[in-house]
Order: C-alpha cells, then sequence, then structure tokens
C-alpha cells in the first residue's frame, strides 16, 4: 500500500514538473492580471483606449513612475491605479491603509493610494508637456479602483471620491453613452467637453509611444508585467534565441507546442520542440513596410528569467507556459 502511495506521490510530482510551472500557479490572482482584468472592462465600458503598465519619467526625481493604466476618451484623461487588496481594509489617521488578512492577522500597510495617484498625474501631465500635449484644463483627472470581492473596508464609508470599490465596481453596465447612469458620468466622465481631434491623436501618439514594462502574457490569460532578463536552457537553444534583444525585437509569439509537452522516446520522456516568432522594430520614419519576423525552433522546456515589477524575486517561465512577449524599447 506505502509503495503505492509514495509510486503516486511521484507520478504526481513528474506530473507537475512538466506540466505546470510553479511560477504559473503563483500569477493566478497577481495584482499584474487583475490590471487587464479592469483595462477589458474600462474598454467595454467607456470605448476610447487604455494604456497599461507605463512607465514614465519623473524629472523631478531622475527615476520612473509606475503608472497602472490611463484611460483616454474624448471626455476625459484618467489615470487609474488598480489595488488588487483583500482582507480587513482599514484607512489610519495619517491616510495610509492597513490590510489584514482573515485568520492570519498578518497586516499589510499601503502608503495612501490616492494620494499616489495624484502625483502620478502631475508627473504625467509634465512628461506630456514636455512632449508636445498640451490638455485643457480639469481634462485630466484619476481613480483609485478596488475590483478584489475579498475586500473588506471598515467603515465603508471612509473612502475619498476618487476611489471605487468593488460594490461599485460591479454596477457599472456597457452601454450607448446616452444611457449612462449618473453614477457612471460622475465616477469617469464629469460632463466635460470632448477635445479637439489634433489634441487626441497626439495625445495617443505620445502615449503609445511611452516608456512601458516588459509584459508576458502567459497561457490562460494571465499577464505578468516587470523586466524580461534572459533566456536559460540548453546551449543551442539560448543561441537560437540571442537575436532576442529589446534593441532588435518588440514582441514574440509562442506557436506549435504538442499537448502535453512531452515526446515519448521509449522509456524516457523528451521535451518538445515549439516554434518562436519575433517581431524586430522598425525605426524608419518614412517609407516603413511590413515589419521583418524570424522564426526559430526551440525546446518548450527553455526558460525566460523575467523580474516582476514591484516584486524581490526573479521568476522563471517555460516557454511552453508562455503566449507572447512584449518587450519594451
Amino acid at each position: 500500500m506505502w509503495v503505492a502511495i509514495i509510486c503516486g506521490l511521484v507520478i504526481y510530482k513528474l506530473f507537475k514538473r512538466f506540466l505546470y510551472d510553479d511560477d504559473i500557479l503563483d500569477i493566478e490572482g497577481s495584482d499584474s492580471s487583475a490590471l487587464f482584468t479592469v483595462a477589458d472592462r474600462l474598454r467595454k465600458l467607456y470605448g476610447g483606449k487604455v494604456f497599461v503598465g507605463l512607465r514614465i519619467p519623473d524629472a523631478d526625481s531622475g527615476s520612473r513612475q509606475s503608472i497602472d493604466m490611463v484611460l483616454v476618451t474624448k471626455e476625459e484623461l484618467v489615470v487609474v491605479s488598480v489595488k488588487n487588496f483583500s482582507g480587513i481594509l482599514t484607512i489610519r489617521g495619517d491616510g495610509s491603509w492597513a490590510c489584514e488578512k482573515p485568520g492570519s492577522h498578518k497586516v499589510e500597510h499601503h502608503p495612501d493610494p490616492v494620494e499616489e495617484t495624484r502625483k502620478q498625474v502631475s508627473i504625467l501631465e509634465s512628461y506630456l508637456e514636455q512632449r508636445g500635449v498640451a490638455l485643457p484644463e480639469g481634462y485630466i483627472s484619476c481613480k483609485v479602483i478596488l475590483p478584489n470581492p475579498k475586500l473588506c473596508a471598515i467603515p465603508v464609508s471612509v473612502f475619498p471620491p476618487e476611489v471605487i470599490t468593488h460594490e461599485q465596481w460591479v454596477q457599472l453596465k456597457p452601454g450607448p453613452k446616452s444611457m449612462l447612469s449618473s453614477w457612471v458620468k460622475s465616477a469617469f466622465r464629469g460632463g466635460k467637453k470632448d477635445i479637439q481631434e489634433s489634441v487626441s491623436q497626439n495625445l495617443e501618439f505620445v502615449l503609445s509611444t511611452a516608456p512601458i514594462w516588459d509584459r508576458l502574457e502567459l497561457k490562460g490569460n494571465k499577464y505578468v508585467l516587470g523586466e524580461f532578463l534572459e533566456f536559460k536552457g540548453k546551449q543551442e537553444d539560448v543561441e537560437a534565441l540571442r537575436h532576442i534583444r529589446r534593441s532588435k525585437v518588440g514582441s514574440m509569439i509562442i506557436q506549435k507546442t504538442s499537448m502535453f509537452g512531452l515526446v515519448n522516446l521509449g522509456w524516457f520522456a523528451a521535451p518538445s520542440r515549439l516554434q518562436v516568432l519575433c517581431t524586430f522594430r522598425d525605426y524608419r520614419t518614412e517609407g516603413a513596410s511590413a515589419p521583418e519576423l524570424k522564426e526559430v525552433t526551440v525546446r518548450s522546456n527553455t526558460e525566460i528569467i523575467f523580474q516582476p515589477a514591484n516584486a524581490s524575486k526573479i521568476r522563471k517561465f517555460k516557454l511552453s507556459s508562455v503566449a507572447s512577449m512584449l518587450l519594451s524599447a
């Protein structure tokens, strides 16, 4: 009996080792995935464009300010901060937030998210001005969205007007502009006038070319924002991928992998091979043609070494678990 149990555990470990990535399991409820869930819903609600994972240069500090997302419509530009907090939330006298995890008695302390987002608005305004975008007065605002249903605030009425709680978030419904509720209008639109088409186009161009985090899209619609570091694996596979550098390649897509990620070779299980399709950057301003593509074939257990944003631990992701990767210039 014990032999059967031990054999079962060994088989389970091997199954998990080859078919799943521990980091994929950790990403299940990650903040990055929450960002893209919120961004998709904002697009459906308001149209316009949503720019996710910006890293805006701050002239005062000489560093880059991370901004979760920017929603741009004809009526308004909204700097959106997404806080995927869970547990019991209290707001302290100094404005900081404290989240206690039920059952663990562990308290996480966070600086005032509203004040942080207001600072991001100021930094973004300065950046846009430096790049020649003059926005109308009152056109830019900020919101803090709390999308996690497992967050409970005590008391509920403590939030400033910039905060959208989970209860308010789920009440928003997509629909024609004329049918938007008064709460929806006050939450984002505020009854503001449309900006000129030329200003809108310039604004969208500047935001689309602003610095961003590198982006990993994992299978199962999960995302990780951060910094791509390198590939690891067999020497010939790493050599085949050596051309993937942010100065040359803007994105890559993983294609064609076997159902189970393994090829049966008698008594052994060898990693399957998959195709990596890379899109090269085109820095030409005139006469640009279709982007140059390159396809290479490597082992599916080749790893991407990635540093997630706002995390101290470097993560490893097998290519077999990755759908695509977008690299910041």
